[in-house]
Protein backbone atom coordinates (compact mmCIF):
# COMPACT_ATOMS: atom_id res chain seq x y z
CA UNK A 1 0.00 0.00 0.00
CA UNK A 2 2.85 1.99 0.74
CA UNK A 3 4.09 1.79 -2.57
CA UNK A 4 1.05 2.62 -4.17
CA UNK A 5 0.56 6.01 -2.28
CA UNK A 6 3.93 7.15 -3.38
CA UNK A 7 2.72 6.29 -7.24
CA UNK A 8 -0.70 8.07 -6.17
CA UNK A 9 1.18 11.21 -5.20
CA UNK A 10 3.03 11.14 -8.71
CA UNK A 11 -0.24 11.05 -10.55
CA UNK A 12 -0.92 14.65 -8.94
CA UNK A 13 -3.85 13.83 -7.16
CA UNK A 14 -4.43 15.53 -3.93
CA UNK A 15 -7.34 15.70 -1.55
CA UNK A 16 -9.65 17.40 -0.29
CA UNK A 17 -10.09 18.24 3.62
CA UNK A 18 -13.17 16.02 5.16
CA UNK A 19 -16.53 17.29 4.82
CA UNK A 20 -20.03 16.82 6.60
CA UNK A 21 -22.18 14.96 3.85
CA UNK A 22 -25.77 15.22 3.82
CA UNK A 23 -27.11 11.56 3.92
CA UNK A 24 -29.69 10.70 1.56
CA UNK A 25 -31.79 8.11 3.11
CA UNK A 26 -32.18 4.69 1.72
CA UNK A 27 -34.96 1.65 2.42
CA UNK A 28 -34.22 -1.94 1.86
CA UNK A 29 -36.60 -4.13 -0.16
CA UNK A 30 -37.96 -7.44 1.30
CA UNK A 31 -37.87 -10.22 -0.33
CA UNK A 32 -40.32 -9.52 -3.38
CA UNK A 33 -40.66 -5.76 -2.89
CA UNK A 34 -37.74 -4.62 -5.01
CA UNK A 35 -36.91 -4.01 -8.84
CA UNK A 36 -34.93 -7.33 -8.99
CA UNK A 37 -34.88 -10.35 -7.43
CA UNK A 38 -32.11 -11.25 -4.53
CA UNK A 39 -30.43 -13.22 -6.74
CA UNK A 40 -30.09 -10.97 -10.28
CA UNK A 41 -26.69 -10.77 -11.42
CA UNK A 42 -26.95 -6.46 -10.95
CA UNK A 43 -27.23 -7.47 -7.31
CA UNK A 44 -24.51 -10.25 -6.90
CA UNK A 45 -22.37 -7.33 -8.71
CA UNK A 46 -23.36 -4.30 -6.70
CA UNK A 47 -23.69 -5.44 -3.30
CA UNK A 48 -19.73 -6.42 -3.63
CA UNK A 49 -18.28 -3.05 -1.77
CA UNK A 50 -15.47 -2.74 -4.07
CA UNK A 51 -17.74 -2.37 -7.15
CA UNK A 52 -19.42 0.83 -5.42
CA UNK A 53 -15.82 2.64 -6.64
CA UNK A 54 -17.16 2.07 -10.22
CA UNK A 55 -19.16 4.93 -9.93
CA UNK A 56 -16.27 7.04 -9.70
CA UNK A 57 -14.84 5.77 -12.87
CA UNK A 58 -18.76 5.77 -14.50
CA UNK A 59 -18.58 9.48 -14.14
CA UNK A 60 -15.34 10.52 -15.59
CA UNK A 61 -16.36 8.76 -18.85
CA UNK A 62 -19.73 10.20 -18.98
CA UNK A 63 -18.12 13.98 -18.42
CA UNK A 64 -15.87 12.86 -21.10
CA UNK A 65 -18.76 13.47 -23.78
CA UNK A 66 -19.20 17.59 -24.05
CA UNK A 67 -22.80 17.48 -24.31
CA UNK A 68 -22.79 15.08 -21.34
CA UNK A 69 -21.19 16.98 -19.16
CA UNK A 70 -22.82 20.34 -20.43
CA UNK A 71 -26.35 19.00 -19.83
CA UNK A 72 -25.94 16.50 -16.68
CA UNK A 73 -22.84 17.21 -14.81
CA UNK A 74 -22.16 21.17 -14.79
CA UNK A 75 -25.48 21.92 -15.12
CA UNK A 76 -27.30 19.93 -12.78
CA UNK A 77 -24.70 18.76 -10.11
CA UNK A 78 -24.58 21.74 -7.22
CA UNK A 79 -20.59 22.61 -7.97
CA UNK A 80 -21.45 23.46 -4.37
CA UNK A 81 -21.59 20.36 -2.76
CA UNK A 82 -20.00 18.13 -5.94
CA UNK A 83 -19.74 15.16 -3.28
CA UNK A 84 -23.08 15.48 -1.84
CA UNK A 85 -24.17 15.44 -4.99
CA UNK A 86 -22.60 12.20 -6.17
CA UNK A 87 -23.57 10.29 -2.62
CA UNK A 88 -27.05 11.18 -3.01
CA UNK A 89 -26.90 9.85 -6.73
CA UNK A 90 -25.10 6.44 -5.36
CA UNK A 91 -28.12 5.98 -3.20
CA UNK A 92 -30.66 6.45 -6.25
CA UNK A 93 -28.79 3.98 -7.89
CA UNK A 94 -29.08 1.92 -4.54
CA UNK A 95 -32.19 2.37 -4.22
CA UNK A 96 -32.81 1.15 -7.82
CA UNK A 97 -30.77 -2.23 -6.84
CA UNK A 98 -31.17 -2.93 -3.31
CA UNK A 99 -34.19 -0.97 -2.36
CA UNK A 100 -38.15 -1.14 -2.56
CA UNK A 101 -39.60 -0.84 -6.41
CA UNK A 102 -42.02 2.20 -5.02
CA UNK A 103 -39.04 4.00 -3.89
CA UNK A 104 -37.06 3.09 -7.25
CA UNK A 105 -40.25 4.18 -9.74
CA UNK A 106 -40.74 7.54 -7.18
CA UNK A 107 -37.27 8.65 -7.64
CA UNK A 108 -36.72 8.15 -10.92
CA UNK A 109 -39.74 9.54 -12.02
CA UNK A 110 -38.83 12.38 -10.55
CA UNK A 111 -34.99 12.56 -11.88
CA UNK A 112 -36.79 12.17 -15.50
CA UNK A 113 -38.93 15.13 -14.92
CA UNK A 114 -35.72 17.37 -14.11
CA UNK A 115 -33.92 16.13 -16.74
CA UNK A 116 -36.90 17.22 -19.05
CA UNK A 117 -36.06 20.60 -18.30
CA UNK A 118 -32.79 20.70 -19.35
CA UNK A 119 -32.07 22.38 -22.39
CA UNK A 120 -28.81 23.97 -23.84
CA UNK A 121 -26.06 25.02 -26.26
CA UNK A 122 -22.54 24.19 -25.99
CA UNK A 123 -20.94 27.47 -25.34
CA UNK A 124 -17.98 26.88 -26.84
CA UNK A 125 -16.11 24.61 -29.31
CA UNK A 126 -15.40 21.40 -27.55
CA UNK A 127 -14.07 18.53 -29.94
CA UNK A 128 -16.08 17.69 -32.91
CA UNK A 129 -19.01 19.81 -31.41
CA UNK A 130 -18.91 23.43 -32.47
CA UNK A 131 -20.11 25.82 -30.31
CA UNK A 132 -23.91 26.59 -30.10
CA UNK A 133 -24.87 23.06 -30.30
CA UNK A 134 -27.83 22.03 -28.96
CA UNK A 135 -28.15 19.44 -25.84
CA UNK A 136 -31.12 17.96 -24.26
CA UNK A 137 -30.42 16.22 -21.30
CA UNK A 138 -33.83 13.51 -21.79
CA UNK A 139 -32.33 12.53 -25.46
CA UNK A 140 -31.82 8.89 -25.71
CA UNK A 141 -28.38 8.98 -27.03
CA UNK A 142 -27.09 11.37 -24.11
CA UNK A 143 -29.39 8.75 -21.86
CA UNK A 144 -27.80 5.86 -22.95
CA UNK A 145 -23.99 7.19 -22.19
CA UNK A 146 -25.44 7.72 -18.65
CA UNK A 147 -25.87 4.12 -18.63
CA UNK A 148 -23.38 2.75 -20.40
CA UNK A 149 -20.23 3.53 -18.26
CA UNK A 150 -22.09 2.34 -14.78
CA UNK A 151 -22.31 -1.01 -16.34
CA UNK A 152 -19.42 -0.89 -17.93
CA UNK A 153 -17.83 0.25 -15.01
CA UNK A 154 -19.19 -2.19 -12.18
CA UNK A 155 -18.83 -5.23 -14.58
CA UNK A 156 -15.01 -4.04 -15.15
CA UNK A 157 -14.32 -3.92 -11.41
CA UNK A 158 -16.11 -6.79 -10.53
CA UNK A 159 -14.16 -8.67 -13.25
CA UNK A 160 -10.90 -6.91 -11.80
CA UNK A 161 -11.21 -7.74 -8.18
CA UNK A 162 -13.84 -9.91 -7.67
CA UNK A 163 -14.72 -12.86 -10.27
CA UNK A 164 -14.56 -13.57 -13.89
CA UNK A 165 -18.49 -13.00 -16.07
CA UNK A 166 -18.26 -15.32 -18.55
CA UNK A 167 -20.17 -14.64 -21.89
CA UNK A 168 -23.99 -15.52 -20.38
CA UNK A 169 -23.33 -13.79 -17.33
CA UNK A 170 -22.25 -10.59 -18.66
CA UNK A 171 -25.60 -10.36 -20.97
CA UNK A 172 -27.56 -11.18 -18.21
CA UNK A 173 -25.76 -8.73 -16.47
CA UNK A 174 -27.02 -6.04 -19.26
CA UNK A 175 -30.14 -7.27 -19.20
CA UNK A 176 -30.34 -6.14 -15.79
CA UNK A 177 -29.16 -2.77 -16.58
CA UNK A 178 -31.61 -2.33 -19.49
CA UNK A 179 -34.57 -2.18 -16.85
CA UNK A 180 -32.30 0.62 -15.16
CA UNK A 181 -32.26 2.09 -18.40
CA UNK A 182 -35.95 2.00 -18.82
CA UNK A 183 -36.74 3.69 -15.38
CA UNK A 184 -34.82 6.40 -16.36
CA UNK A 185 -36.53 6.85 -19.49
CA UNK A 186 -35.50 4.49 -22.65
CA UNK A 187 -37.05 2.37 -24.45
CA UNK A 188 -35.61 -1.53 -24.92
CA UNK A 189 -35.49 -0.59 -28.73
CA UNK A 190 -33.10 2.72 -27.59
CA UNK A 191 -30.58 0.57 -25.98
CA UNK A 192 -28.17 -2.80 -27.50
CA UNK A 193 -30.28 -5.56 -27.18
CA UNK A 194 -27.22 -8.16 -26.84
CA UNK A 195 -24.06 -7.86 -24.79
CA UNK A 196 -22.68 -8.03 -27.89
CA UNK A 197 -24.84 -5.00 -29.30
CA UNK A 198 -23.55 -3.31 -25.95
CA UNK A 199 -20.19 -4.19 -26.97
CA UNK A 200 -20.10 -2.86 -30.81
CA UNK A 201 -22.15 0.44 -29.41
CA UNK A 202 -19.11 1.20 -26.36
CA UNK A 203 -16.50 0.51 -28.60
CA UNK A 204 -17.83 2.84 -31.72
CA UNK A 205 -18.38 5.65 -28.31
CA UNK A 206 -14.54 5.02 -27.09
CA UNK A 207 -13.38 5.59 -30.26
CA UNK A 208 -15.60 7.23 -32.54
CA UNK A 209 -14.92 10.83 -31.97
CA UNK A 210 -17.72 11.87 -30.05
CA UNK A 211 -15.48 11.98 -26.50
CA UNK A 212 -13.66 14.91 -25.42
CA UNK A 213 -12.14 16.02 -22.48
CA UNK A 214 -12.74 19.86 -22.08
CA UNK A 215 -10.90 22.03 -19.75
CA UNK A 216 -14.17 22.24 -17.58
CA UNK A 217 -14.32 18.90 -17.66
CA UNK A 218 -10.92 18.01 -16.48
CA UNK A 219 -11.16 20.16 -13.55
CA UNK A 220 -14.64 19.16 -12.44
CA UNK A 221 -13.75 15.25 -12.96
CA UNK A 222 -9.97 15.69 -11.34
CA UNK A 223 -11.95 17.67 -8.18
CA UNK A 224 -14.95 15.47 -7.69
CA UNK A 225 -13.25 12.04 -8.45
CA UNK A 226 -10.04 12.08 -7.22
CA UNK A 227 -9.83 14.77 -4.14
CA UNK A 228 -13.31 13.37 -2.12
CA UNK A 229 -13.26 14.59 1.66
CA UNK A 230 -11.58 12.22 3.91
CA UNK A 231 -10.43 12.17 7.59
CA UNK A 232 -6.41 11.77 7.57
CA UNK A 233 -6.40 7.91 8.74
CA UNK A 234 -8.73 6.90 5.71
CA UNK A 235 -6.15 8.80 3.12
CA UNK A 236 -3.95 5.54 2.11
CA UNK A 237 -7.18 4.19 1.19
CA UNK A 238 -8.24 7.05 -0.77
CA UNK A 239 -4.73 7.16 -2.81
CA UNK A 240 -4.86 3.86 -3.24
CA UNK A 241 -8.34 3.86 -4.88
CA UNK A 242 -7.27 6.83 -6.94
CA UNK A 243 -4.75 5.20 -8.28
CA UNK A 244 -6.99 1.72 -9.43
CA UNK A 245 -9.86 4.15 -11.32
CA UNK A 246 -7.06 6.18 -12.89
CA UNK A 247 -5.21 2.74 -13.95
CA UNK A 248 -8.66 1.49 -15.34
CA UNK A 249 -9.62 4.24 -17.72
CA UNK A 250 -8.72 3.72 -21.54
CA UNK A 251 -5.77 5.35 -22.08
CA UNK A 252 -7.07 8.22 -24.10
CA UNK A 253 -9.48 9.45 -21.43
CA UNK A 254 -6.81 8.78 -18.68
CA UNK A 255 -4.96 11.60 -20.97
CA UNK A 256 -7.56 13.59 -21.77
CA UNK A 257 -7.55 14.22 -17.91
CA UNK A 258 -4.28 14.61 -17.22
CA UNK A 259 -3.77 11.86 -15.19
CA UNK A 260 0.23 9.83 -16.25
CA UNK A 261 0.41 6.52 -16.72
CA UNK A 262 3.62 4.35 -17.54
CA UNK A 263 4.23 0.14 -17.31
CA UNK A 264 5.53 0.18 -13.46
CA UNK A 265 2.02 1.32 -12.62
CA UNK A 266 0.77 -0.80 -15.20
CA UNK A 267 2.32 -3.06 -13.34
CA UNK A 268 1.56 -2.60 -9.66
CA UNK A 269 -2.07 -1.96 -10.55
CA UNK A 270 -2.40 -5.52 -12.57
CA UNK A 271 -0.42 -6.88 -9.89
CA UNK A 272 -2.34 -5.69 -7.03
CA UNK A 273 -5.91 -6.45 -8.51
CA UNK A 274 -4.85 -9.95 -8.87
CA UNK A 275 -3.88 -10.24 -5.07
CA UNK A 276 -6.88 -8.37 -3.71
CA UNK A 277 -8.81 -10.71 -6.36
CA UNK A 278 -7.41 -14.09 -5.16
CA UNK A 279 -6.04 -13.91 -1.85
CA UNK A 280 -8.10 -10.96 -0.26
CA UNK A 281 -11.37 -11.47 -1.12
CA UNK A 282 -11.97 -14.80 -1.36
CA UNK A 283 -11.10 -14.60 2.95
CA UNK A 284 -12.83 -11.64 3.86
CA UNK A 285 -16.21 -12.34 5.71
CA UNK A 286 -19.36 -11.14 4.25
CA UNK A 287 -19.55 -7.98 7.00
CA UNK A 288 -16.39 -6.51 5.11
CA UNK A 289 -16.55 -7.62 1.77
CA UNK A 290 -20.34 -6.56 1.07
CA UNK A 291 -22.01 -3.59 0.83
CA UNK A 292 -23.68 -1.97 3.58
CA UNK A 293 -26.52 -1.19 1.31
CA UNK A 294 -27.13 -4.72 0.59
CA UNK A 295 -28.16 -5.46 3.61
CA UNK A 296 -29.96 -2.48 4.29
CA UNK A 297 -28.29 -0.73 7.13
CA UNK A 298 -28.59 2.74 5.99
CA UNK A 299 -30.97 5.41 7.07
CA UNK A 300 -34.71 4.69 6.92
CA UNK A 301 -37.61 6.54 4.51
CA UNK A 302 -37.28 7.60 1.04
CA UNK A 303 -35.43 10.69 -0.11
CA UNK A 304 -37.13 14.30 0.12
CA UNK A 305 -38.38 15.88 -3.16
CA UNK A 306 -35.14 18.49 -2.83
CA UNK A 307 -32.91 15.89 -1.93
CA UNK A 308 -34.00 14.34 -5.34
CA UNK A 309 -33.26 17.57 -7.32
CA UNK A 310 -29.79 17.81 -6.53
CA UNK A 311 -28.82 14.12 -6.76
CA UNK A 312 -30.39 14.17 -10.59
Amino acid sequence: MVLWRVVGRRLDIRMSPPRQLTPLPFRAAAPGEGIFAEDAPIRRVNRELIVAFSGARALLLQAAHPLMFEGFIDRTSGMDDPHGRLARTATVMNTIYFGRREDAEHQTARVRRVHARIRGTLPEPAGRYPAGTPFAADEPRHLLWTLAPLFESAELIYRLYVGDLDRDERDALWQDYRVVGGLFGLAPDEMPATIEEFDAYYDGMLHGGDLYVTDRAREVGRRVVFHPPAPLHMRWLVESVNFAIAGSLPPHIRRGYGLSWDPLREGLRRGGAAYLKRVVLPLLPGALRNSPVAGGRLLPGPPTAEELERAA
